[in-house]
């Protein structure tokens, strides 16, 4: 793994090194959008509402709208605050692991450290399985300040993304202001039937069997020999910005073709088509 980041966990005057490790990834089977017809890959372009022109990320900015009023918060609108930029990550208290409702967790970090000497490490993981508690720290990750949950996971102290209360929706139902009345003999019978489930939970027990039936579908398709050549229906632009540069190639092989066509109705020679230099817009 690399890590995406590296500072400084402090509590009182320990200061602990550490790097940051993303714990979790998708396993998702990749599936892009093609035209059923020929396998053509679709893109998507950044095209503007007003003027139909392609916009380069150069121009691209943020906005705000405010019901009739729109706001736009351009690069250096955006530079110009007060950026979070610092490489530690403070615990501000010691809280009773179960105050912390998981509703609240949003993605999930390793911290390993970074240091020869692991005994803050070990001192502080060791404090936190000893008196059940779970620390509430700040910091800085990708110039936004943070709130997260440290915990211990097997052996490894683990940093949890916290959302910001007023992010949490209230669980407010009026279906439910009137409670049904629950008999005793209904609640006993759901307490039996609780029990016939109950089990100690094994993640490792759950598979996700859709991937795998489609991941099994894939390589079936490809032994079966039901492929098309990657390079013909996606194109040699693949990496390299995508769908702007199959999408001005294609105009301009068209503008040429076009050119060409009507200086013959014309009666006209055309002329050979050296080198295009591209301006960036479509024709």
């Amino acid at each position: 793994m690399r890590s995406i980041w590296k500072g400084s966990l402090s509590f009182g005057l320990v200061n602990v090194p550490v790097k940051l490790y993303a714990a979790t990834e998708d396993h998702d089977v990749p599936l892009h959008q093609v035209h059923d017809v020929d396998g053509g890959r679709i893109r998507y372009q950044r095209r503007c509402e007003i003027d139909g022109e392609i916009v380069e990320y150069e121009h691209i900015a943020k906005a705000y709208v405010d019901g009739d009023e729109t706001v736009i918060l351009t690069a250096d609108d955006l530079a110009a605050l007060p950026a979070e930029r610092s490489k530690d990550i403070d615990v501000v208290e010691f809280v009773p692991s179960e105050q912390v409702d998981p509703i609240m967790f949003e993605k999930s970090y390793f911290l390993a450290p970074d240091s020869k000497s692991t005994k803050a490490y070990v001192l502080l993981r060791e404090t936190l399985q000893a008196t059940d508690r779970t620390a509430i720290v700040r910091f800085a990750l990708r110039q936004k300040t943070r709130l997260a949950a440290l915990r211990v996971h097997d052996e490894v102290l683990m940093l949890q993304t916290l959302l910001w209360d007023d992010e949490v929706r209230e669980a407010r139902f009026p279906e439910l202001d009137e409670v049904p009345k629950i008999t005793d003999a209904e609640l006993t019978m759901s307490k039996q039937l609780v029990e016939s489930f109950s089990s100690d939970f094994t993640p490792d027990k759950f598979t996700d069997d859709y991937q795998q039936q489609l991941r099994t579908l894939v390589e079936a398709k490809l032994e079966q020999g039901d492929a098309l050549d990657t390079e013909a229906t996606f194109g040699r632009a693949e990496g390299r910005g995508g769908g702007e540069v199959l999408d001005l190639m294609e105009a301009l092989r068209r503008s040429v073709e076009n050119q060409r066509v009507e200086k013959q109705r014309a009666g006209t020679p055309a002329k050979s088509v050296g080198r295009t230099k591209a301006s960036g817009r479509s024709a």
